[in-house]
């Protein structure tokens, strides 16, 4: 009965002691961990308060330097200033060591001072201007273009105007000037030339042979050169007719213009 006992008693606490041991262990282990953690993080230390905060210094005083007085610009002493040298104006002269001579005359008035005698001025005559014949005109001035010539049938310019009058009729100049020529032109009969002095030259074809004038004769406005005719070759199918040209310059113009002069 006393070893039942014992041996139960002893399986007891044996079973006990077990976990007792057990619970220890894991006690010791949880107290050497935590002074484990302890030790790695240590407490932090807090900042130290400054004893006192310093004070700002109060700011100085800076006094500004008394400005200079302004010095003047301009100087009190006078400034001297040269008299300008005066030179003789040079005459143009037309070779070395030659003035130019001059081209009008001076004239001295009761001072003895000179003066320029003005140019004298050349009068200008007004041309006059009057028609070589009374009559109809049957062809026109064309240089710009062909008009058709009936008598050889073809189309050509013409140089001048066509008149047509009856045979013996009087042909004039048709302002003042000189006589060129007076000849036999093979295609407009018989021709007058006449200079007027100014750029012009009239021309009077297909007049009678017998003529008023020659070459050289000085004629004025309005002179009887010749009568009208039908000696133009190439303007016979228009009948007894003057053929009237003029130029101005050595160029064709239309005579119906210098006529409106």
């Amino acid at each position: 009965m006393d070893n039942r006992g014992k041996r139960q008693a002893a399986s007891i606490f044996g079973g006990m002691g077990f976990y007792i041991a057990l619970l220890v262990c894991v006690v010791a282990a949880g107290v050497v961990g935590y002074f484990a953690l302890l030790r790695n993080n240590p407490e932090p230390q807090s900042d130290p308060v400054p004893s006192a905060v310093a004070e700002p210094e109060p700011a100085q005083s800076v006094a500004a330097p008394d400005p200079e007085p302004a010095k003047p610009v301009i100087s009190d002493a006078p400034i001297e200033v040269e008299k300008p040298t005066v030179r003789p104006i040079l005459e143009p002269e037309t070779s070395v060591g030659k003035p130019a001579e001059p081209e009008t005359e001076l004239l001295h008035n009761e001072d003895d001072a000179p003066v320029m005698e003005p140019a004298p001025i050349e009068a200008v005559e007004p041309m006059i201007v009057v028609s070589p014949l009374a009559g109809e005109t049957v062809a026109a001035f064309s240089v710009d273009r062909l008009t058709y010539d009936a008598t050889l049938g073809d189309w050509r310019t013409h140089d001048g105007i066509d008149i047509q009058a009856e045979a013996g009729t009087a042909v004039v100049s048709t302002s003042a000037g000189i006589v060129l020529s007076v000849e036999e032109d093979g295609r407009m009969g018989t021709t007058i030339q006449v200079d007027h002095r100014n750029g012009y030259v009239s021309t009077y074809a297909s007049l009678q042979p017998e003529t008023s004038v020659r070459a050289g004769d000085e004629i004025p406005a309005g002179a009887v050169l010749g009568a009208v005719g039908n000696t133009s070759l190439t303007e016979a199918g228009l009948g007894a007719h003057l053929h009237f040209s003029v130029a101005r310059d050595g160029e064709l113009i239309d005579p119906a213009e210098f006529l409106a002069q």
